[in-house]
């Protein structure tokens, strides 16, 4: 195992060193002409093109150097990654390690669904339902032999497999906009940590909008670049998770983004969603990296040490519960719990 995180790690850092160098010529110029249309490219909300650059700040998560730039337009503040990587680029980012620990989050904390089903069956106790982005049927789990017909629409074919064994649900393996469900399908339509990455949220929302039955749910929860801890932690705050979130949604962007796609919200609401553990280890890594001392990044830092250890316990007494106090007086959760339905048409 470890000498096929130490194979990973070369791999990307060849691809890190390839993606810093400055494009050379004739070719260079039109990959540079290329990244400045893309850089320029106007808001999926309202459509104007002027922005302001929001902060700049690296994967941490891979310990990469290539910095990002986040923008947020000036008509209605909603904040998306410029000049992003092309999809087919998008590989080098979601690596092994971080589908690893994707993977162990759902696996290994069946609680964190518990939440979303209750609000889920608030609104709906039985009928149709569709999670984008179901992996391995954590969630949709919940649902099997209570009364639900179980749909899915999932990018890995294993993690699909693994959803209708475990599940019973009809998993589309691929992209959300190529499936090709019947209008008015759904009295629910789930959504958990995906629309960030998409490329096209405007089009998937639309997409949604048809696939609900007049009275259906859409019910989504994304990261919230307005929470108390994004605004402590800046560049440092975990849920930006550059380059792998496209866009950064706030309760107010998001409303907005349902509105010019034919849904109106029924609840917007943010909660406590903490990763200041996390935010801080990137602290410590940049204050590290200094002073020449260069740690493993998260993604492949495997099972800590018992003095590591025993350290965090330590700082999650003392430090983090200062930085948890300040985060909650800072403003609102890192979490943002969206429920929609469609819009009645104006007669």
């Amino acid at each position: 195992m470890m000498h096929h995180d130490k194979e990973t790690m070369l791999l990307e850092e060849k691809s890190t060193i390839k993606a810093d160098i400055e494009p050379k010529g004739v070719e260079g110029e039109q990959q540079t002409s290329a990244a400045l249309a893309r850089s320029c490219q106007p808001c999926v909300i309202c459509g104007q093109v002027e922005t302001q650059e929001v902060l700049r700040a690296p994967d941490r998560f891979h310990g990469r150097q290539q910095k990002y730039s986040l923008v947020r337009c000036l008509n209605c503040s909603f904040v998306w990654l410029s000049d992003p990587p092309q999809p087919e680029e998008m590989y080098l980012h979601y690596t092994e390690a971080y589908h690893k620990l994707i993977s162990a989050a759902g696996e290994n904390s069946p609680g964190r669904w518990r939440g979303r089903v209750e609000t889920a069956r608030a609104y709906k106790q039985a009928g149709d339902i569709l999670d984008l982005g179901c992996s391995s049927g954590g969630f949709l789990e919940f649902f099997y032999n209570q009364g639900w017909r179980l749909y899915g629409i999932e990018m890995s074919a294993d993690c699909a497999k693994r959803a209708e064994e475990r599940t019973g649900a009809k998993v589309f393996v691929g992209d959300i906009l190529d499936a090709s469900f019947s209008p008015q399908s759904f009295d629910v339509i789930t959504c958990f940590d995906v629309l960030e990455h998409l490329y096209h949220p405007r089009q998937v929302l639309e997409k949604v909008k048809g696939w609900l039955k007049p009275d259906g749910i859409f019910y989504v929860q994304i990261p919230n670049i307005e929470s108390a801890e994004a605004r402590v932690f800046r560049s440092y705050w975990h849920g930006l998770e550059l380059p792998r979130h496209l866009f950064h949604y706030s309760p107010e962007s998001l409303k907005l983004l349902g509105q010019a796609c034919g849904l109106r919200p029924l609840s917007i609401t943010t909660e406590r969603n903490s990763a200041v553990g996390t935010s801080l280890r990137y602290v410590f890594d940049d204050i590290f990296r200094t002073v020449g001392i260069r740690k493993r990044p998260i993604a492949y830092s495997g099972e800590a040490s018992l003095p590591w250890k025993a350290a965090r316990k330590l700082a999650r007494l003392t430090v983090l519960r200062a930085l948890l106090t300040m985060a909650a007086l800072a403003g609102e959760g890192e979490c943002i719990h969206g429920i929609f339905q469609p819009s009645t048409p104006i007669a």
